[in-house]
């Protein structure tokens, strides 16, 4: 016979001591004889929330909401765990719950404008992040988070405010380095090179501070036209990001051999009229002009919006029932072939909603759905798919100066300049493919052309997202919805072309992309 008594003090401290196999062993056994006990469905949660198993931490704490709706722990863990869930309109519901509490613990405050931030819910965010640092002003990671959300908001100067008050608190909070050099173009009169260039030679053997700030550098090196000084920076942070990781270059080349392999037959030539609530994907190698596009069409009176979303993936990787990567398995078909794409393509509409009700159309802005465009064909016939497609040199470097998600393994190629040519070559081998298989159902949209000819471009992508023209998609400038992007200043600006062959001003570091690229077959400018 159990001791309830012993094993709930027991699961208490393993719960402080967040010893989370044992929290979830325990009260798994507690639960037998209780079930109704919202503080172990709590705690089991809690447990499951961080051993990563998202499914069961929903149930859990789904459960302890429902026996005690008072506790606003208890909707702020349920938040956290729709959101990794994916179930982002359900996760901004619970977190508003537990804002409505009022919820007090600042670390939870803040864990809940992450939420939102995934959401794409900016506003909310900041709410979330300033109820937190009004909490505990002291933690730099708060004065961080409320920065890179006002960036999105378009609030530059308090972001910067806040960003210059975290390197204050903790002058080794690296990535608040880099987030200010990218917050706004830098000037002679206004940058931080001495500071930076200061604290890299002191913290010479720490791996973050080489990856951040030496991006950092190459950022206002840049935007100073210094770009020889520029790119030897951008080639040591990366360096530095690759030297913990392995080479990417043959598992991408898998995945996309997987992907051919996959659709192999030419699909129905004909498509569905874009009805209402037809979503409009925006797809592309990153920093091809995506978030731009977005931008304009979501200008337009009747598209909203909805971010970068990771709902699709999400939804067929479910779907596919694989306990691996479906792109990382090598037939791709075979685990694909039960799937009902009619049934995965409303499960992917209801999991944006309800914020994609705001407009008859939406927009899901998340470049690497390039990977998914058969799928998306096979489940959404109404959908239209947008491919950014930007000078192949110039998409490269711009992989190279950025610094995308470390965690997220979809960038690594991004590491190494002559690895990120060689993803370029798949992508464009991939791209060829789809058009081959798909044909009428995707359109490349050229950025040189969007940036030097706007009216014209636009108006030939809204026609075939069967949109009536609108003049308001010449001025994405004056779209007042929040971005969350690397460099959000520049993408509300009005459209420039000083972008375009950005590669001329480091011609002389891009001799060996440009062999690899060429031999490819990949027609380069002069």
């Amino acid at each position: 016979m159990i001791d309830s008594s012993r094993t709930r003090t027991r699961l208490i401290n393993a719960f402080r001591q967040e010893n989370w196999p044992m929290v979830q062993h325990r009260a798994a056994s507690l639960l037998q004889s209780t079930p109704e006990d919202p503080e172990l469905h709590f705690m089991a949660g809690v447990a499951f929330l961080q051993m990563q198993h998202v499914p069961n931490a929903v149930d859990a704490l789904s459960k302890a909401v429902e026996l005690d709706a008072q506790r606003a722990d208890y909707f702020a863990y349920y938040a956290r765990s729709l959101a990794l869930a994916r179930r982002l309109p359900e996760a901004c519901a619970a977190a508003d719950e537990a804002l409505s509490r009022d919820l007090q613990d600042a670390r939870l405050l803040n864990m809940l404008g992450h939420v939102y931030m995934q959401a794409h819910a900016i506003a909310s965010a900041v709410t979330a992040f300033e109820r937190a640092l009004a909490r505990q002003e002291s933690f730099a990671p708060f004065h961080f988070d409320l920065g890179y959300a006002l960036a999105a908001q378009g609030e530059v100067k308090r972001a910067e405010q806040e960003l210059e008050a975290c390197i204050r608190l903790d002058p080794r909070h690296w990535a608040a380095h880099l987030s200010l050099s990218k917050l706004q173009r830098q000037t002679p009169e206004s940058q931080h090179l001495e500071r930076l260039q200061s604290l890299i030679r002191q913290h010479d053997r720490d791996l973050g501070a080489q990856i951040f700030l030496n991006m950092a550098l190459g950022k206002e090196h840049e935007d100073l036209a210094d770009y020889p000084q520029a790119f030897a920076h951008f080639a040591r942070g990366k360096a530095a990001a690759r030297s913990s990781r392995p080479a990417s270059a043959e598992r991408d080349k898998s995945m996309f051999d997987a992907l051919v392999r996959a659709f192999p037959d030419r699909m129905e030539s004909s498509r569905e009229d874009g009805t209402a609530h037809a979503p409009i994907f925006i797809v592309g190698m990153p920093r091809t002009g995506t978030t731009l596009l977005d931008r304009i069409l979501s200008s337009h009176p009747q598209v909203y919006s909805a971010g970068e979303l990771q709902n699709f993936s999400t939804v067929l990787q479910r779907a596919s029932g694989s306990p691996v990567a479906l792109l990382s398995t090598p037939d791709i078909a075979a685990t694909t072939r039960h799937i009902d794409w009619k049934q995965l393509g409303e499960d992917y509409i209801e999991s944006t909603r309800p914020g994609t009700d705001a407009a008859p159309r939406f927009t899901d802005n998340m470049p690497h759905n390039f990977l998914y465009a058969g799928f998306i064909a096979r489940a959404l016939p109404q959908a239209r798919i947008l491919c950014l497609r930007r000078d192949p040199l110039d998409t490269c470097l711009g992989n190279f100066r950025q610094l995308f998600r470390l965690e997220s393994g979809f960038y690594d190629y991004s590491l190494d300049l002559l690895d990120t040519g060689r993803y370029y070559i798949q992508f464009d081998r991939l791209m060829r493919h789809w058009n081959e298989v798909l044909p009428g159902r995707l359109l490349e949209v050229s950025y040189e052309s969007l940036v030097e000819d706007p009216e014209t471009e636009i108006r030939r992508t809204l026609a075939f997202c069967d949109l009536p023209w609108d003049e308001a998609c010449l001025h994405s400038e004056n779209n007042a919805a929040p971005v969350n992007t690397p460099n959000a200043w520049q993408v509300r600006a009005p459209i420039y072309t000083s972008a375009v062959g950005r590669w001329r001003r480091y011609a002389p570091q891009l001799g060996e992309l440009r062999a690899l690229l060429e031999d490819a077959g990949i027609t380069l400018a002069d």
